[in-house]
Formats: structure tokens, sequence, C-alpha cells
């Protein structure tokens, strides 16, 4: 099975790793399943999981929206989580997510408890995307500079699309050879009849489609689960403060902050993350 649909009629592009009877951890990608390297997903499922990475809504192959009119939000997002958990199987699940799929994973883990037995969180925050809390730091402002001078590609090219990448992973200080050769899986991946469309809104659903009402930052000490977040210490876009207060806000959650890493795992990481999230 490649796909899922919810009960919504949301489809869900979706991978799986492991024995199928085995506990499932969901991985939401943040916006592709491809945000999660292969490397950790093996050594989850080496260590006795059921892994399934999926792709957010507007990525991968998963339901496209009209790019001009949304017709979700951060916390549709978060509910396709718990019904694709509760469809891949009649236990709670380990629910992850990394970057945005983090801000997905914390949002589902607060309105589905039900659904859920344990938390991890990487690379992200505890607000949606814009304006911050002043105890938060921002994005690095000269970085962000940089990347927003990366110029767009054209989005039906898999060469621009894997070169856009490749540059945007150097400013943001991970590896821009992991990045192209990331890029133009998740292009392979895009349904061929719109890559320009697909392959833009995961873009434009970072920055303008994510709207959180209310907020849930403040909800967080409500969390019961067992959490792990996971933080890179080099991470430029969301710097590590961020992971900092997500572990202060959570009773009891676990942080892990990767000295080598930015807002991506890289592989050498994996096995480390890997026997955290089981720890859990």
């Amino acid at each position: 099975m490649n796909s899922f649909r919810t009960p919504g009629g949301v489809t869900l592009g979706i991978e799986h790793f492991g024995d199928a009877t085995a506990p499932l951890v969901l991985l939401a990608g943040g916006t592709t399943m491809l945000s999660w390297p292969d490397s950790l997903c093996e050594a989850l499922a080496r260590g006795g999981a059921h892994v399934v990475r999926y792709d957010l809504r507007d990525s991968g192959t998963s339901t496209t929206a009209d790019p001009e009119a949304p017709d979700y939000t951060l916390r549709d997002l978060a509910a396709d989580a718990a019904a694709l958990a509760r469809g891949l199987d009649d236990r709670p699940a380990h629910l992850a997510g990394i970057g945005v799929g983090g801000m997905v994973a914390q949002v589902a883990a607060l309105d589905h408890p039900d659904a859920f037995s344990a938390l991890t969180v990487v690379a992200t925050r505890p607000v949606a995307p814009g304006p911050v809390d002043d105890d938060l730091p921002d994005h690095d402002g000269a970085a962000m500079e940089r990347l927003f001078a990366v110029p767009m590609p054209d989005w039906s090219d898999r060469a621009a699309v894997a070169e856009f990448a490749a540059a945007s992973a150097e400013v943001l200080g991970t590896d821009p050879a992991d990045a192209r050769e990331n890029a133009g899986r998740v292009f392979d991946r895009t349904p061929s009849a719109e890559p320009s469309v697909h392959l833009a809104n995961q873009l434009g659903m970072v920055f303008s489609k994510l709207d959180c009402t209310p907020r849930w930052r403040e909800r967080l000490p409500e969390l019961a689960l067992p959490t792990l977040v996971v933080h890179g210490r080099r991470d430029l876009f969301f710097p590590v403060g961020n992971g900092e207060a997500l572990a202060r806000e959570i009773a009891g959650a676990r942080l892990l902050v990767l000295d080598d890493a930015a807002n991506a795992i890289p592989d050498a990481a994996a096995d480390e993350v890997a026997a955290a999230m089981l720890a859990l």
C-alpha cells in the first residue's frame, strides 16, 4: 500500500518499513515524507518498529489544494495524522514530525491524544509560521536574506528544482549533495500532470497556509505522552532555542541536541536518533 485515503477524502502518500505487526511509528513529513532519511527509517525498523512515513497534503503524492484558495489549516493536517494512525493500527502510534510536520505532530497529539502513545518532534517550534513569541529565537536574519535571494526555479524542470534545493541547503548548513538527490526523488514522486503546481505548493504551504487557531503552545503542558525533542545545534531556520523551549513546555520531555546537525537529520545521526525514539 503506497497511499491512504482518510474518512474525509484526503489521499496521503505513504511508505512502509519493517514488520506491519510491530508497533507503529508514524513519521509526518515536513513537507514530504523524504524529509525523514531512509537511514533513520531503516534503523527504526531494525529496532522493532513498523515505520510509516507520509507526505503532508500538497506534497509528494498526497492531495493537492488550489494554491490560490487553500482549503485546510494546520489543524486539518493534524486530523490527517490521527486518521492515518487509526487506519493503520488499532493501537496508539508513536507520532513523529519534522519541521512543519513537527507542528502538525504537536497539534495532533493535543487534539487526538487517544491516537498516539509517544511523540517525537524534530527541528521545529511551538508556534505556527508567522510572528513568533519574544522568547523564541527567530530565523537567522543573514541566512534568510541569502535564502530568499536564491532564484525560484522552473518547478517543471527536474534539474532546476534540484539545484534550487542544493543552493537552499548550502545556505541553511545542510549537505547540498544530499539535498540535490532528495529533491530529485521528490520530483520523481510528484504527479507528472501537475509538477509545477504541486512542487510550488510545498513551499507555499509553509509560508501561507498553516493557520492554526487557537494557539497550541499554551496547551503543551497538557501533554502526557513520553516526548523526545530533537534539534540541530547549527539550525539557522529554527535556532536551537526553539527546541529548548519545546522541551521546557512539555513535562518530562527529553531534549536531544545534535551538535553537528542543522535542520535535517544527518545519516551519521540516524542510529542515535532512532535509539532515542525507540527508548520512549
